[in-house]
């Protein structure tokens, strides 16, 4: 079984409070990669609740965001239309449930990769890709580097070169 996993292709994330015309320009390219994937497609969204500023992540980047039931925390539209699975809530950059969930599809049919796309490559997309790779060290990780951005390009780019570092394998076509 191959799995895609969409990251948090929010609107708060494309064109909203964080958003970045890099996060803009993928839009189209992730809504192709999840049209054209032979295989399970999971998505996540980063969920917080109205106490966001009182939170560790709020006092650090105080720029409230996808809070819970905000247009902002609604995947953006070109994503959501392609959306067939209940998108799995992470309050965090990084998602265990994710782990768990690909886990157990594992112990049943052999997960043969997990290839991720979305948002932020810098922050989110490496911490679910590593996560991941700690609950199957075995199975081959992949990021599409076109389908992803980061807060900055520069973060992005040393993102990559980082989860490279970890053995994910990073397309860059």
């Amino acid at each position: 079984m191959k799995i895609l996993v969409v990251v948090d292709m929010q609107n708060d994330f494309v064109d909203g409070a964080l958003g970045t015309k890099e996060a803009v320009g993928i839009v189209p390219a992730v809504a192709e990669r999840i049209r054209s994937f032979d295989g399970r497609v999971l998505y996540t969204q980063d969920t917080h609740e109205s106490d966001y500023m009182e939170t560790q992540e709020g006092k650090k980047l105080p720029v409230p965001h996808c809070i819970r039931g905000t247009e902002g925390w609604e995947l953006c539209p070109q994503i959501k239309v392609l959306c067939s699975e209940v998108p799995i809530d992470k309050p965090a950059f990084g998602s265990v449930e994710l782990g768990r969930i690909l886990k157990d599809y594992d112990n049943g049919e052999k997960v043969e990769s997990v290839t991720f796309v979305g948002l932020c490559t810098d922050i989110c997309v490496i911490s679910n890709a590593m996560i991941v790779k700690a609950f199957l060290p075995e199975t081959e990780i992949i990021v599409d580097a076109a389908c992803c951005a980061g807060v900055t390009p520069e973060s992005h780019r040393q993102a990559l070169e980082a989860m490279k570092v970890c053995q994910i394998k990073v397309i860059e076509e």
